[in-house]
């Protein structure tokens, strides 16, 4: 489990093809206290730490992920969100985060707004049901508030602070981001399917 709180943004340093992918992430984590077999969120995406290295970590992607995921997308020097797993005890910063990508959401607007930048994303039509005005979602791996919902299309606000601290200040038009949905609001509609 996660919080959407991304702590650390990542590099990818190489990518190697051999069954599954293989990714070599750049980190400013202390490597010396993650294990191997740990779970680390990266760009949302929860996978499994491999091997390590003094300021790097391997992680295997599946090609079930790849196929749900941007992660197809990676190439060397790309930067990820990264999050550590949650520990009891952790601040729940954000929202509850599985790092289970639900879809692709595609960035259709992207706007200044003072400081801030506003960015309207298209869900897929099966996931938008989810989604709502003031609710929480993850994308990319990072907890954010929707601002408002049209349809399928929905906005997020970024503060200066996020752009900064995640992958959020390179946003472009026409980019696919993970989206995972509130967890809450997956239960809630199932309860609803069988009443």
């Amino acid at each position: 489990m996660f919080t959407g709180i991304v702590t650390d943004m990542g590099e990818i340093r190489a990518l190697e093809q051999a069954g599954d992918l293989t990714a070599r992430i750049g980190t400013a984590y202390d490597t010396a206290g993650i294990e191997i077999g740990a779970s680390i969120a990266c760009d949302g995406v929860c996978l499994t730490v491999v091997t390590l290295g003094e300021d790097w970590f391997d992680v295997q992607i599946s090609a079930e992920t790849l196929s749900k995921t941007n992660l197809g997308g990676w190439e060397p020097g790309k930067r990820v969100n990264l999050e550590r797993a949650l520990k009891v005890g952790d601040e729940l910063g954000g929202h509850i985060v599985s790092g289970h990508v639900d879809g692709l959401a595609e960035v259709v607007s992207v706007k200044d707004e003072g400081d801030s930048t506003r960015v309207q994303l298209r869900a897929p039509d099966e996931l938008a049901k989810f989604i709502a005005s003031k609710g929480s979602v993850a994308l990319n791996g990072t907890s954010l508030t929707v601002n408002e919902v049209q349809g399928v299309v929905f906005g997020i606000n970024f503060i200066p602070h996020t752009k900064e601290v995640t992958t959020w200040g390179g946003v472009k038009l026409g980019d696919k981001v993970n989206l995972e949905i509130d967890t809450m609001a997956r239960y809630v509609a199932r309860l609803r399917e069988m009443s």
